[in-house]
């Protein structure tokens, strides 16, 4: 059997499970303990309990809700386009006819939202209901309805939200208003037509819908791509990689992800495509793009990802690119600091994954939590407060938003030296309410030179930062951020599973050191063989339809990886130190220094309060990271041997301070 018809290339194996597959399911069936933990059954029949046992579908009673909760949305809208029509004046048959029109995206949509998870919509009006009717109009609505909790809109976003609780149900709400006067019911927003004389809001307001809706168009099996949608969110949610806010890759990037593994498995089960997942991806020669299918160039002249023709596009590190027109990068938020990371799990990923082919590991230890307070000695903390609720609802989500942004910064001002890994969650100290405090590790660049006496003075870098929150259009003075330094002995208990500091930390996960599985890592020669024709299975597979060479200027995905899986560091871009070093600005008032610390401190004792002022510099984190611009042939090919040297090389600039205490190397 064969099967050509999803995809930009032939399918790398057409094949279903093996005997030794149904062999080992079978063996898992008989197990009397359901445990994820210890062990998972990834094939469609049984997938649903041990995924259940992990808290990831919602029960009957819920998904009713859910429902409910979706038709009341659906009546209060069309209740708002009748109210605008009729306050601008509009003919009762024009009130009468007037409608609106929900849809959902995302993880509901897509059928693998859990227990308590947000239901993305989208909120389709007429041309004369505007987005300042929705935000203006339909928000005083929704303020007058018992019904509506934690109502929180965010008008100036990239794309603009409505966030809030309709009887306990979380919405994102979102609003598209398309060139028609009248919003029929069977309104299709696949169509490219609905994008016609519409602004860029509404363009990528719509595509949450278009992308969801082709995504589940160009998998093969939609009921496996599911399940293994699942365990993926699941094994990103542990490993502390699933967040796009603050560059890792939040849930419609881990959709391409694993529906371009169906399209290249498509008989494969479940476990077989979780086990792909990380051999294709832990090989994957970024930033060569992620595509689904061919980008569609259209025809309504909207821009789309492109790198033969935008600058800012090749600058993106780690393209993942959404199938609907027009075509873009879902993950442009990805800096070389959680690339790397995200990098690092993969492998780590594929050597379990051959552990468990090779009956030497389990499916739990795949899922087992990153620790990630005991794998730096270095972090930063970074604290926010407020005053009440609402004021820490707006204030939170604005703050995490900029994590992001510290993390290129530190890039920028270390040369890349200094790499960060930003914790995805919050923490609280339940002695102070209305307080968080999030935590991103520190450590050096693997194979970066390092001088005793060097050091990393960041203090002008975090002041930077806390500007650029300062500079926030809704801030109070009740509003409060800061950031310092910590290191791993000094970590408050609130970071730790019920308050309680482990009385002897385990052995650390080394980001920067070889990964020890135990007996999940082989050396003999038959493992060795085993990899290399994986590997070559992995090149064969991935070459794009009926070509074996692209034609000048074509974008094309992944054709050649590297023969060591073991090391990113030759397909990694990193900073042009030139560009970085001229940027550079230190300033000498600031006083938070990244160094050792004899006794632990908290936020009321750093004593560098920033001073507010209007003149507050602003940071692009688009354009801060300045990688060298790869042309279109080394997009598609592999790197010369002076790119090699390039990117695989290091630098020594890093900025010193006299008399301060260095970072502890790492």
């Amino acid at each position: 059997m064969s099967n050509t018809g999803y995809g930009i290339s032939e399918p790398i194996s057409t094949g279903g499970p093996s005997e030794l597959d149904v062999v080992r399911n079978r063996e898992l069936e008989k197990l009397e303990h359901m445990d994820l933990q210890r062990d998972l059954l990834f094939n469609s029949r049984k997938a649903k309990p041990f995924l259940a046992d992990a808290g990831l579908y919602e029960s009957h009673e819920e998904a009713i809700k859910r429902e409910e909760v979706l038709g009341r949305l659906d009546q209060i809208v069309k209740t708002w386009v009748k109210n605008v029509c009729r306050a601008k004046g509009f003919n009762d048959d024009l009130v009468h006819e007037a409608n609106a029109k929900i849809f959902t995206f995302g993880s509901y949509r897509l059928g693998v939202h859990g227990p308590g998870a947000d239901i993305d919509t989208l909120c389709v009006g007429p041309r004369h209901a505007m987005r300042e009717d929705f935000f203006g109009e339909l928000h005083r609505m929704l303020e007058e309805m018992p019904e509506i909790q934690e109502l929180h809109p965010v008008p100036d976003a990239r794309v603009p939200v409505m966030k809030f609780k309709l009887n306990g149900v979380s919405i994102d709400l979102l609003y598209a208003n398309v060139a028609l006067w009248v919003i029929p019911e069977d309104l299709d927003v696949s169509q490219e037509s609905i994008l016609q004389n519409v602004d860029d809001q509404t363009v990528r307001s719509l595509n949450g819908c278009r992308v969801t809706d082709q995504v589940l168009h160009l998998v093969p099996n939609i009921q496996s791509f599911r399940t293994a949608l699942r365990c993926m969110r699941l094994w990103a949610k542990r490993r502390g990689v699933y967040s796009n806010v603050t560059g890792f890759l939040g849930g419609i990037n881990w959709a391409l992800l694993v529906a371009r593994i169906c399209q290249l498995y498509p008989n494969a089960a479940p476990s077989m495509l979780v086990s792909r997942f990380f051999r294709v991806y832990s090989l994957w020669r970024w930033p060569n793009p992620v595509l689904l299918c061919p980008i569609n160039e259209g025809s309504l002249g909207l821009a789309y990802w492109d790198p033969r023709r935008n600058f800012k596009d090749r600058q993106h590190l780690m393209p993942i690119i959404t199938p609907a027109y027009p075509c873009m990068n879902s993950s442009y938020n990805v800096s070389t600091s959680t690339l790397r990371v995200m990098m690092e799990e993969f492998l780590r990923g594929n050597e379990i994954c051959e552990a468990i082919e090779a009956n030497k590991a389990s499916w739990g230890s795949l899922f087992e939590p990153f620790p990630f307070f005991e794998a730096y000695k270095n972090y930063l903390r970074i604290d926010i407060a407020t005053e009440s609720d609402d004021d820490m609802r707006q204030w939170k989500g604005w703050v995490e938003s900029r994590i992001r942004l510290l993390t290129l910064k530190i890039e920028r001002d270390t040369v890349g030296v200094l790499q960060c890994h930003p914790h995805p969650g919050e923490f609280s100290d339940k002695s102070k309410p209305f307080h968080h405090s999030y935590f991103m590790g520190l450590r050096k660049k693997e194979g970066a030179s390092y001088q005793q006496g060097e050091q990393f003075d960041i203090r002008s870098t975090v002041e930077d930062f806390k500007r650029d929150v300062y500079a926030y259009s809704f801030w109070k003075s009740s509003m409060w951020i800061n950031v310092c330094h910590v290191r791993r002995k000094d970590l408050p208990d609130f970071v730790f599973p019920g308050g309680v500091r482990p009385a002897q930390p385990a052995k650390s996960e080394s980001r920067s050191g070889s990964r020890s599985l135990g007996s999940a890592k082989t050396t003999s020669p038959d493992a060795a063989s085993s990899r290399k024709r994986k590997h070559d299975e992995v090149v064969a597979g991935l070459s794009p339809k009926g070509s074996d060479a692209s034609s000048p200027g074509e974008i094309r995905e992944l054709k050649h990886f590297e023969a060591d899986t073991g090391d990113t560091s030759s397909t990694l871009p990193v900073a042009a130190s030139g560009a970085a070093v001229t940027e550079l600005t230190v300033m000498q008032s600031a006083k938070l220094t990244v160094g050792q610390q004899s006794e632990p401190h908290g936020v009321e004792d750093l004593g560098y309060d920033l001073e507010l002022t209007n003149g507050a510099k602003h940071f692009d984190g688009a354009n801060g990271l300045q990688t060298e611009p790869p042309t279109p042939e080394q997009f598609v090919g592999a790197a010369t041997s002076e790119e090699k040297d390039r990117i695989g090389g290091s630098s020594n600039n890093v900025l010193q301070s006299e008399g301060l205490e260095e970072l502890e190397q790492f």
